[in-house]
């Protein structure tokens, strides 16, 4: 791979400096974290430097959020996960941290504290920018090398993220190495057909990645569901009520809908739309074909004959991605088109789960083990599927260029 392994680092003896995304739901009130499936992908690779000290650096949150808070109790989850001691330290670069770091043993885990609670850490800089900030300073010179397991804030360019390949051999942690793995090869070696699925309320990036892998023959097929549906639908000249509309309009994607137009006119064939359409009315799920869309119920999910086509055409690929919900699947409702669809491309022989909602949904429908991967980070992989080189991945491109 163009990024360094942890397995190309030797690592052994060594103090390693290890980015983890734990951010994860917490309670407001009890601050107990609900959700610990990032915890559980970072496992692997914690458990491969058996021989190393351990220094976690990881964030949650952001500043001004309700869950913007410390990582003791993000210490105690991981050390109930990985059977053995994980020490917290409430510091990221003082003497205490310094102190803690230096007085580790061989297979010592040390956390250190929000890294975002650092002002340099929220920053968007340049790499070259990025290294010589007094925390990518600091930080480096507590450690022998630098590894990224962090897939899911690789869209960021911040300081620990872009900043710290550059001063430090690094390496990718296992998670991240298997982000990559499976989300290149979307782009080359997936078995075809190759069906995209785009869904959700992200319309631009959705719209980015339905450019991408048209317009390179990456995909054979692209499914639009969700607020995407309603862009194309509008798009091709469907009314779909004014709660939708005054939705999309108070999203500003009126730009979104001049492209979708764009694709349509390149890409007709390609582009598979719902034929019907699930509506609230008097308090009930009510369903009708894409041309009589009530003007005054909002459009929640794809109605029965759309899941019925679109589960169709994924279950005819051999590869599909799934990014977005198909509708408001909170709603038992309305979670029909999203459960259904998700249960179809659970069947295909190569099948890849953007993160975010999704994940969440086959997480609660207990079948995680029939995707082939389930991606860890939602901006991160949608961001991936644009085409885009994402800043963490170029970091530690650069990184193995310098040192080899």
């Amino acid at each position: 791979m163009a990024i360094g392994t942890i397995r190309d680092l030797g690592c052994a003896g060594k103090t390693v400096l290890l980015r983890l995304d734990l951010n994860s739901p917490i309670d407001p009130s009890s601050h107990l974290i609900l959700d610990d499936k990032r915890f559980r992908e970072h496992l692997p690779t914690i458990r491969a430097l058996p021989d190393s000290r351990i220094v976690i650096i990881t964030h949650q949150s952001r500043p001004g959020k309700k869950d913007f808070t410390t990582l003791q109790a993000h210490a105690e989850k991981l050390e109930q996960l990985l059977g053995s001691p994980v020490i917290y330290v409430d510091s990221i670069l003082g003497r205490h941290a310094r102190d803690a770091v230096a007085a580790m043993k061989t297979g010592d885990v040390v956390m250190l504290e929000n890294v975002r609670f650092n002002a340099e850490e929220n920053l968007t800089l340049k790499p070259e920018e990025a290294k010589k900030t007094h925390i990518v300073k600091k930080l480096s010179a507590m450690a022998d090398c630098f590894v990224n397991d962090a897939f899911g804030t690789a869209h960021r360019s911040q300081p620990t993220v872009v900043g710290l390949p550059l001063v430090m051999r690094s390496a990718a942690g296992l998670l991240m190495e298997k982000e990559v793995a499976s989300l290149s090869r979307v782009f080359s070696g997936a078995p075809r057909p190759v069906c995209i699925v785009l869904g959700g309320t992200k319309v631009d990036d959705s719209i980015d990645v339905a450019c991408h892998v048209l317009a390179n023959g990456i995909a054979d097929q692209v499914i639009v569901i969700g607020v995407v549906a309603n862009v194309f639908l509008i798009a091709s000249g469907y009314t779909i009520g004014k709660p939708s509309t005054q939705l999309i309009a108070q999203l500003k994607y009126e730009p979104e809908i001049t492209k979708a137009k764009e694709i349509l006119a390149k890409y007709r064939d390609r582009v598979v739309m719902p034929e019907s359409v699930a509506v609230r009315q008097d308090n009930q799920r009510v369903e009708y074909p894409v041309h009589a869309i009530p003007d005054d119920a909002p459009v929640l999910d794809i109605g029965i004959d759309a899941i019925a086509s679109l589960a169709q055409v994924i279950r005819r690929a051999r590869t599909v991605v799934f990014n977005g919900p198909a509708g408001v699947f909170e709603d038992a409702d309305f979670a029909t088109g999203t459960y259904e669809l998700l249960r179809a491309a659970s069947q295909v022989e190569f099948s890849v789960i953007g993160g975010g909602h999704t994940a969440a949904v086959i997480e609660k429908m207990g079948i995680g083990k029939e995707f082939t991967h389930i991606s860890t980070g939602g901006g991160a992989c949608i961001e991936f599927l644009t085409g885009k080189k994402l800043p963490a991945i170029d970091a530690l491109e650069q990184s193995k260029k310098i040192f080899g």
